[in-house]
């Protein structure tokens, strides 16, 4: 079963070009979908990850990635 992960390409903490790299060498076959998760009050404070269900925020986009790594299937 493929990983539903999401990124919002508006979030001030990460950057989606990075954040694709780093997401894709946790799950290379997962389709990472970009877009507004309309999370705006927590995106605006911090890094996040949407991964199968899970809303994963951190102060980084390194450590968003490191924290979204133990929900991969």
């Amino acid at each position: 079963m493929a990983n539903d992960i999401r990124i919002c390409d508006k979030c001030k903490h990460m950057k989606v070009k990075t954040a694709l790299s780093k997401l894709k060498k946790l799950d290379p076959e997962s389709e990472i979908r970009v877009g507004c998760k309309s999370y705006c009050g927590p995106c605006a404070r911090k890094a996040f990850v949407f991964i199968n269900g899970r809303y994963i925020t951190a102060p980084t986009e390194d450590e968003a990635v490191e924290l979204a790594r133990k929900f991969v299937k």
